[in-house]
């Protein structure tokens, strides 16, 4: 479930009175109406005061007539959703706010509840000197279901979750909807029979939420989505020929956590060849193979997508999972086998000779010293094998720093005479994140 049906799970157990008010994109005068609407159907005493005609005008005002009845014994729950709409129609509604809080709110029996997608928004409204700074009591993130859980919850086997993690990301919704028995090739054929599935739906009502009126950044999201990573293949593919402009849209969509900007990890660390990358693996799937098709799909053609994903799924895979294993690997450290490694990163140049998937050291910024360097092998049918590991050592090599890394190696399906320091299967992966 997503964050706002966690809170509505919370508010049902809570059994306490609450307004739950979802914010729309409107004027100011538009959002107070709805907010008016809502609280006349909530549960909270006020209630009954707007039935019977209560009004008003701002938000200070509303807020006020929210909290009317609220005891130590009986306390409130009001719940903002989407908070970001509100401040994008409405650049006062976080001073509003926070007069709010100051005032009365924060010593009443009332507990506000702010909830938004648009990270990049939610930091800048609690950051210093923001107006709501150092006032919330708690900030949490909600973050997608991990592999481990995704496991559990589709029942199948580690190997199995991480492929299908590639696929549904950590969309417990999605998740749910492909049952254990089904093949990849028998899922996508079930769930691209019509535009309404939620595979195809929960993407686009995504990017509609975070670029209704950013097309730039959309187009930008869609190139790195088809695998173009650089700045220059970027632009070409986008179409956003301004270096500017592209700028801009490539910190939008970093600041939003949609994209991940990376540069060669090492030591010393790479100054130059910045690559970026779609963080999540549902949207990368998405943005590859079903929104540039939704049209063949919407004529009832999604086997011509089915197709596609099983031709290109042994390349696409590849490199889709070395993010998700690099993920899987950190959250193991510290671990004496890496050495002194904290933080695990990657490292290529401009040439790809060397392009070392998993690099390992003990800053996250500046390492002195590489710990641990790392093949993956994420193959159907064939081990890592020797000839892997003497590939990797003369990778090693090149990595300014690994002179005496420890080699590690990554295989979807087992060892042959591989000779590695450290082997990791999907299971081992399993164990740095918590169990559900």
């Amino acid at each position: 479930m997503g964050k706002s049906r966690l809170v509505e799970a919370f508010l049902d157990r809570a059994r306490v009175p609450y307004v739950f008010f979802q914010a729309p994109r409107r004027r100011r005068a538009d959002a107070l109406e709805t907010f008016r609407s809502v609280l006349a159907d909530s549960t909270l005493p006020s209630a009954t005061a707007v039935q019977s005609g209560a009004t008003f005008t701002t938000w200070s005002a509303a807020f006020d007539l929210a909290a009317t009845g609220a005891t130590a014994e009986r306390p409130l729950v009001i719940v903002i959703d989407e908070l970001p709409y509100l401040v994008e129609q409405d650049h006062g509604f976080p001073s509003d706010l926070q007069e709010a809080w100051d005032r009365r709110l924060q010593r009443q029996s009332v507990l506000l509840v702010c909830v938004g997608s648009d990270i990049r928004m939610m930091r800048a409204l609690t950051d210093y000197p923001a107006e709501l700074h150092d006032r919330p009591t708690r900030e949490m993130m909600v973050p997608p279901f991990s592999p481990r859980e995704l496991a559990a919850l589709s029942s199948v086997s580690p190997e199995q979750a991480f492929d299908r993690y590639l696929v549904v990301g950590g969309f417990p919704i999605l998740a749910r909807s492909w049952p254990a028995s089904l093949s990849r090739r028998e899922f996508l054929t079930r769930s691209l029979l019509d535009s309404s599935n939620p595979l195809v739906v929960n993407a686009q009502r995504i990017l509609e939420a975070e670029f209704e009126t950013d097309l730039q950044a959309r187009d930008v999201l869609a190139a790195i989505g088809h695998g173009e990573t650089t700045f220059n293949a970027i632009r070409g593919a986008s179409g956003v020929s301004n270096e500017k402009s592209l700028t801009h849209a490539l910190e939008v969509l970093v600041s939003k956590g949609l994209v991940d900007s990376r540069l060669p990890y090492a030591a010393p660390p790479g100054k130059k060849d910045r690559r970026y990358l779609v963080v999540d693996p549902y949207l990368r799937f998405w943005l590859r193979f079903i929104g540039p098709n939704i049209d063949e799909i919407d004529r009832g053609r999604g086997d011509l997508v089915v197709a596609r994903v099983e031709r290109d799924w042994s390349t696409f895979r590849g490199k889709a999972i070395e993010p998700v294993i690099r993920s899987s690997v950190e959250r193991l450290l510290p671990d004496p086998r890496f050495g002194d490694a904290q933080f695990i990163g990657s490292y290529w140049t401009r040439t790809n000779d060397p392009e070392v998937d998993l690099v390992g050291a003990a800053d996250r910024d500046r390492p002195t010293a590489v710990d641990v360097v790392g093949s993956i092998k994420w193959r159907e049918n064939a081990p890592f094998t020797r000839h892997d590991t003497e590939r990797l050592i003369q990778q090693r090599a090149k990595v300014p720093g690994a002179q005496a890394a420890r080699l590690v190696g990554i295989s979807r399906n087992g060892f042959s005479a591989a000779a590695l320091d450290i082997e990791l299967a999907a299971s081992n992966l399993f164990e740095g994140w918590p169990a559900p």
